[in-house]
This record gives C-alpha cells, structure tokens and sequence, in this order.
C-alpha cells in the first residue's frame, strides 16, 4: 500500500470544505493507495475565526437558516442543528434546553458566533467519522511557520512551531483572514500612545479589535472613538455595552438600553460616517435568489467581447461599462416592487425618477451639506430610522431593500466581470476603492436587531457621532487624547477621545501579512502577490482551479490555495454555503480536490514512480 500524504493548513471553514470533498470521494481512491490527511491548525477543527469560546454577543451577520456546511445534503443546516440538539431563544440569548422554555429557533434568527464554531464542529466530526479506513488523519494543533519544496522528487514539507515536520505530497492552504504588520499610521498612533500615557493613562490604541476580549484595556468611563460602521463596528459595540453588563429593554423603536455603568463613552466615525444598512426581513424563503435581466453573465461576456474587438483587450471598465448595467437591474427591482407587479424587461425604462431613486441608495450624502455636528446627527439618525422602516417590510416588499438585496443575489456577475484580471488596472482599483464598500455598505449590512441597539445607544447618551464626512483622527500631544476634526459648514468641530479602534478586517496581502508562514513562503518564491497590470488589489495569486503560482509564474503541483488568501483574484470569498443554493464556497473546493485526484491518478499510473514508497508519518 501507498501512503499519500495531503496536509491542509488552516481548519476553519474553508479548510473544513476541502477537507469534506476529500471524504466524498474517498471511496475512489486508486488501487493500492491511502491517504494520511494532515490538518494543520491551533483550534477547534473546523471552527476558524468562529470559536465557540466566543462571547454570546457576538452575532452570526446571515440568517442561520441560510448557511449549512452540507449544501448537497446529507446533513443539517445551522438552524436544523441549533433545534436538533436543543437550543432555544430566550430573552437574553440562545440556550440548549431541549424544549424547556423560550421559544422555538425559527428561519429569521440570527444566532451567536459561537453557536457557529459549535456547528461546524459538528460538521468536522460528521466528515471524520464517514471516512472508511484508507483515509486517516490527525490534527496537528499548531500553526505552519513555513513550506518548503523538496527538489527534484515535487514533494513539500510543512514546517510546525512546536519543530514538528509533515512530508506533504498535496498542500491546501486555507489560513483565513489575516493580521496585517503595522502600517505606518499604526506606528505613528502606538508611539502617541508610548510616549504620552504618563499623562493620560486611559489612553490606548487598539489597530485590531479581535479577539474581542482586548477591549478590556479600554477604561469604564473613558472616551474610545471607533473607526468604522461595518460589522465589525457592530461587535466592539455590542462588547464594549452588553459585554460589560449592559442590557436592552423592549424591541424596535421602543428598545432601551439599560447602562450597567462600567461603559466608555463611544464615538463612532469613519470617512463618509454612513451605517451599514440593516438586512431586510428575508421573504425570499430559503433558496430564493432574483435572477437578473439586464447585469448578466451574457452581458458581461458581450461587453468583454466588445472590448477585445475594440480596444484589443478583454478588461473592461467598471464604471463606464458595468455599472450601467447593475445601475438598471437595481432600478428595474425597486419600480417591480414599488408598483407591485411584473414588468417584462424588454419594456422597462430605466427613467429619471428610477435613477433618482438608485442615486439616493448608493450615494444619500451627494448634493447635501450640514452646518454642524448637530446637524449631521439628526440626518444620521432620521437615515437609521427610515432604513429600518425599509428594512422591516422585508426583501420582496421593500422596494429599496428589494434593489438592494439584488446586490447579493447578482454575485455571480460580478465575479464574471472582475476576477482574475477581468477589470482594467485602473478601473479594477475603483472598484476596491468604491464599490465594494459601497456594496458591502448597503447589502451586506448588520441585522436590523443592531440598528435598533444603535438607536437605543445614542438616546442613552452612551454612543455618539464623533464626527461628520470627511473628518480625520489627529494625535493631540497637548491633551494626551485623539482628536477627530470635521469641517462644516459653520467651521470645524472638534471631539476627543483617550481611546482608538480601528474596527475593520485587514485585507490579505502577502507583503504585508505578519504570518510567518507567508513571509516564508514569498522569501522562497512560492508564492507571489496577484498583480493586475500595474495594480496589486492583494491576495496570493492562483489558477482557477486554485492552484497556486510561484514567483516566476508556474503554477506549482500539488498546492492550492482557497478563500480570504486569495481576495484578489477572486471577489468575495469570505461566506458560507447558503442551503438550496449554488455556492462559489462549494465550487472552489470542488475544483481544488478535482485537480488534485486528477494529479493522483495521473501519478499512480506514471511507471516511471511506480516504485517510489511513501511512509505514513500520520497517527493511526
């Protein structure tokens, strides 16, 4: 018998995918072959980022009901299993009480993170135990600081920090989101921060904010400036709030909050300072999804054909080409919805009142000035308030939420337009730079339940506005705080604050990750950074079927390479399979193990290695 040895580096989810594939065709394994499957991680296999360690405030950011780890079947939804092994909602939180008090877990919950890390350790134990005997496994619980290749035999070696070496004839890396070295703003706000706590010892800045339980370092009492809107915003809140004793009383409109007195004052601020828009209550059942009439893959592909016969190349510009298109699609579902009935798309005008409607969606502050803090503050808050009106009437309702759920329904094509390469340079860093918070700003947006919460926080006086658009955080030796400085119209205004968080995820790139394993392998020319002409939007480059590319541009055999690592090449790779539907998450594993086997095949019937041995080095 041979032993062929695979190594996944990283379990969370996408690690667990490959990992999964790999069990579904395990009984095809050619004759006379094993496989030792090496899974390389520090946590709980399959959890990732989502550790069921988590606090319980932490909240999953999709209706359970939409996300499974078994999307072909055989095994049930985040929801099916929260019921299943007795989980209840209760006032206070979720439960495992079987069906003693609460409520039932229905389609519409969204359920703690950590209630995730649960279900997809379920989800690993299901895949470990369906494995028959060729396949076995061991978890080494510590993290990969390096990969070497082994010339000429095209073997590899994963180097451990506990010293441990894992001779490897397929790797997949699936190491997740990252952690960024320090930038030079960083260092500039840590240095403040050094040499002026003296004066100030509440003072602090925090560059990531997870895990969450480093905001402990914050001071009750104090004054912290968060930076941004987004989700991540949402969870130093909430841990900043709840998480030190506070509570919500009553629901919608009519929620309190009930300070427990251990909080900082907070103030929130980013470049535009827009919410993210709350998700719509989801009517589209399960696997419901719009399908698009006007921004599809057709289109994208007649546009690219347009270009290589005008322009001599495939790219395409965003702006000038693309948007024009998901522009029409948005206005075609917000006049559907708003009139209540099927237009044939072939006789719908995308007129002024539409593009009006589509305008204010995407850019609310265009055309708008303010005079003062207290100006912008009533817009920010009347603006939470009607979004939630919007979104309580749900996704098929609502004809701003229907237009922009299509965003989420209509990835598809924005795949096809963008990845590897399918934008100009120049257009490609517009659409990082733009679109894509944009986006994620007004789609993929938090539960209206943290709308609600931010509303009750700002009438507590516990949250407030630090600025308005277009302020920025300036370091004050002169008060030992951060200063955040907005110019209205009436002058500027200035607000301090003895604490900064940045809250947001790091994008991946490979120069500047503070991985070991990534410095490793960019010093050995096994990766590269993904370039698009003369831009580099992040992310280690890859094939489409994940296989990586080395530094002089082959790509390597026997690696692959999926999700966060590669948000570059790729767009939007950090979800999970949504049940009932098709799944890039699902696609991409599937591509990677494909190729694999086939490379497996292809080596077992090569004579010329016929006589090669592997020894096993896996536990039995």
């Amino acid at each position: 018998m041979r032993a062929v040895q695979v190594t996944i580096v990283g379990l969370g989810p996408r690690g667990l995918g490959i990992l999964q594939h790999i069990a579904q065709r395990a009984g095809q394994l050619p004759e006379g072959v094993e496989l030792d499957v090496h899974l390389v991680d520090p946590g709980d296999t399959g959890q990732g980022a989502h550790s069921n360690r988590q606090p319980d405030h932490l909240l999953t950011n999709t209706l359970a009901s939409q996300l499974t780890m078994f999307p072909g079947g055989g095994g049930p939804s985040f929801t099916d299993w929260a019921q299943q092994v007795g989980y209840r909602r209760f006032a206070g939180g979720y439960y495992r009480t079987g069906e003693a008090g609460g409520e039932p877990i229905g389609p519409h919950d969204y359920l703690p993170r950590n209630l995730l890390g649960e279900y997809l350790s379920f989800a690993s134990d299901h895949t470990l135990s369906s494995l028959p005997t060729s396949v076995r496994v061991v978890h080494h619980r510590a993290r990969a600081i390096d990969m070497e290749e082994l010339s000429p035999s095209g073997r590899y070696v994963v180097r451990t920090e506990n010293g441990y070496e894992i001779p490897s004839d397929f790797l997949f890396l699936a190491t997740g989101h990252s952690r960024r070295t320090p930038t030079d703003e960083d260092i500039r706000f840590e240095d403040f921060v050094s040499e002026h706590q003296g004066r100030n010892d509440r003072l602090a800045y925090l560059a990531d904010c997870y895990p969450v339980d480093k905001l402990g370092r914050i001071a009750p009492g104090a004054t912290v400036a968060v930076q941004g809107f987004g989700l991540t915003a949402h969870d130093v809140i909430a841990h900043l709030t709840i998480g030190r004793g506070g509570r919500f009383e009553g629901d919608g409109h009519d929620m309190r909050y009930i300070p427990c007195g251990r909080e900082p004052s907070i103030l929130l601020f980013s470049r535009q300072c827009l919410p993210a828009a709350a998700r719509g209550i989801n009517q589209k059942g399960l696997a419901g999804a719009y399908q698009p009439h006007f921004f599809t893959l057709e289109a994208i592909r007649g546009l690219r054909e347009r270009a290589r016969r005008k322009r001599g190349s495939a790219q395409i510009d965003f702006e000038a080409e693309v948007v024009p298109l998901l522009r029409r699609e948005m206005g075609y579902v917000y006049r559907s919805t708003l009139e209540r009935r099927h237009i044939r798309p072939d006789l719908y005008e995308f007129t002024a009142a539409d593009q009006a409607a589509v305008d204010a969606i995407v850019d609310p502050l265009v055309g708008r000035s303010f005079r003062d803090l207290d100006a912008f503050r009533a817009f920010f808050t009347a603006f939470v308030t009607e979004d939630l009106e919007h979104a309580e009437e749900g996704n098929r309702t609502s004809p701003v939420k229907a237009a922009t759920d299509a965003i989420r329904d209509i990835r598809a094509s924005l795949r096809e337009a963008v990845e590897f390469s399918g934008l100009t340079p120049d257009s490609h860093r517009v659409f990082n730079t733009r679109w894509v918070p944009l986006m994620n700003r007004i789609s993929f947006g938090p539960p209206r339940r943290r709308n609600y919460e931010l509303l009750a926080l700002m009438n507590a006086g516990v949250v407030d506005l630090a600025g308005g658009p277009g302020c920025r955080i300036v370091p004050d030796p002169g008060t030992a705080r951060f200063t955040v400085e907005t110019h209205f119209t009436n002058g500027p205004t200035v607000r301090y604050a003895d604490a900064l968080v940045a809250a947001r995820l790091d994008l991946f790139h490979p120069e500047t990750d503070s991985s070991p394993l990534t410095a490793r392998l960019l010093a050995r020319g096994l990766i590269r950074p993904y370039s698009n002409g003369s831009y580099e939007p992040g992310g280690v480059d890859i094939t489409p079927s994940g296989r990586v590319i080395a530094k002089g541009g082959t790509p390597l055999t026997g690696v692959w390479a999926v999700g966060y690592p590669v948000e570059g090449p790729r767009y939007y790779t950090y979800y999970l399979p949504r049940d009932g539907q098709k799944s890039r998450f699902t696609d991409e594993a599937n591509a990677a193990v494909c190729d694999m086997w086939q490379q497996l095949t292809i080596l077992e019937e090569d004579d010329s290695r016929a006589d090669r041995q592997r020894q096993s080095v896996s536990l039995p």
